[in-house]
């Protein structure tokens, strides 16, 4: 699949959340949104990159955005993991079936490795995408960047 690009249209999807709630992204018309792909729940990037949101809830929400937490890891597993964080704002969306369709999608799935890249995809309150950033696996993505773009 095709990485998306900047001024594409965002793929509309539904996926459940930590709680079995569905979300789906064009019901987030009017807002901006951040899509924040990690490969797996239980390791340390993936856990300090979702903290990083839930810190940052209060300024992503002043400037109307949602973040989403996303990886291919299953709904209780989403859950059991969130109250382990400590996550209660952020939401954390389940791609696990059809595994990774969402980050296929979006040309974020590593099929060899069956989990997504660890991306960010920040969405404009029309749905076209702003900005794509796809990190190494083991790197931290900067949410100062993101907040950024949030805040214009």
């Amino acid at each position: 699949m095709t990485l998306i690009n900047p001024g594409d249209q965002a793929p509309d999807f539904a996926l459940k959340d930590q709680n079995g709630k569905e979300i789906q992204l064009s019901h987030n018309r009017g807002n901006k949104v951040l899509l924040s792909f990690h490969p797996l729940a239980w390791t340390k990037v993936c856990a300090e990159q979702m903290k990083s949101l839930e810190q940052h809830w209060h300024v992503l929400e002043k400037a109307h955005a949602r973040a989403f937490g996303l990886s291919v890891d299953s709904v209780p597993c989403k859950k059991a993991w969130a109250d382990h964080l400590g996550i209660r704002n952020i939401q954390l969306l389940s791609d696990f079936w059809p595994h990774g369709e969402v980050s296929g999608k979006y040309g974020l799935f590593r099929e060899k490795d069956g989990f997504s890249e660890r991306a960010n995809v920040v969405i404009d309150e029309d749905q076209k995408v702003v900005m794509v950033k796809v990190y190494p696996i083991s790197q931290l993505p900067d949410i100062g960047e993101v907040l950024e773009i949030m805040q214009k």
